[in-house]
């Protein structure tokens, strides 16, 4: 029954992409991909993994571009950063970044993303404060879990938990309550009339 009520309930698709073109969407992309570089400068150096706002992008992507079109924007963001372009944090770039100890973390922002936008397809986002805090909790966990495996695989799993999980864990909480904040006034604003010209 929970499917069929989801099914009937708006979509929160503030920027109206569902309904436009291939092309249209693709400047999106190119567009959120400009997002996700930009948010990877806002950086904290520590090592091994500094902290970005990189997981605040990757899960608004998600959530206002919609699950498919977000995971696409940050496999493309990927892409650029694989071919070298400075995209990553501290305007990093390079295939070396993949096989580093940010790694993980990298791999894992697709799904990241992904499951973000997919909550907020069944409701979680909006006005719905206290489920949008979760869906991004819950996507920037998911981010430290398979983060901090990668990184274990490198230097041990004790270490990894303590520089490379527990250190962003407020971090993550912080930037979950942002984004909450933020797609609740994105909802208000999208739901107010617009005045008749």
């Amino acid at each position: 029954m929970s499917n069929l009520a989801s099914a009937h309930a708006p979509l929160f698709d503030p920027l109206r992409l569902d309904g436009k073109t291939w092309p249209v969407k693709a400047l999106f992309v190119l567009l959120g991909t400009g997002f996700l570089a930009l948010s990877s400068q806002i950086s904290v150096p520590m090592v091994p993994v500094p902290v970005t706002m990189q997981t605040f992008a990757v899960t608004m992507i998600g959530v206002v571009y919609g699950w498919r079109l977000g995971v696409a924007t940050i496999l493309a963001w990927l892409a650029e950063g694989v071919m070298g372009l400075p995209v990553l944090a501290n305007g990093a770039g390079g295939l070396a970044h993949f096989a580093g100890p940010t790694a993980g973390y990298l791999a894992a922002f697709p799904l990241v993303g992904g499951l973000a936008g997919w909550l907020a397809q069944r409701g979680w986002t909006g006005d719905r404060v206290i489920l949008s805090f979760s869906a991004h909790f819950a996507a920037n966990m998911l981010c430290l879990v398979l983060g901090a495996a990668w990184l274990a695989t490198l230097i041990g799993f004790e270490q990894a938990i303590a520089l490379g999980a527990a250190p962003f864990v407020l971090g993550a909480a912080l930037k979950s309550a942002l984004a909450a904040a933020v797609l609740k006034a994105v909802q208000r604003y999208a739901q107010k009339p617009k005045d008749l010209i």
